[in-house]
């Protein structure tokens, strides 16, 4: 999905207090969708906007709720122009 080594997930997961699945008898990791959400976020702080792991946790434990939306809607604004995109190619 974040086209990232699974060690890379596990290593924010013991970085990140946010992170937290559930591990079932065999020890694979249930993420929730909640999970899911927060693995983007620090995907986003870390990866395409290239903060560090500490400044990124900083960020996190300040401003979750407008992360969280401008990330809502940067996803929203790419999901339409790939429509826009194809409606274009189309006409």
């Amino acid at each position: 999905m974040f086209s990232v080594n699974t060690s890379l997930i596990r290593f924010w997961e013991k970085e990140f207090e946010v992170l937290k699945p559930k591990k079932n008898k065999k020890g694979n990791r249930l993420f929730t969708p909640a999970d899911v959400e927060n693995i983007r976020l620090i995907f986003s702080l870390v990866k395409e906007r290239g903060f560090t792991l500490d400044g990124a946790k900083k960020i996190i434990e300040s401003k979750q709720g407008k992360l969280e939306r401008e990330l809502e809607i940067k996803t929203t604004l790419t999901h339409l122009r790939g429509f826009l995109v194809e409606l274009k190619s189309q006409l």
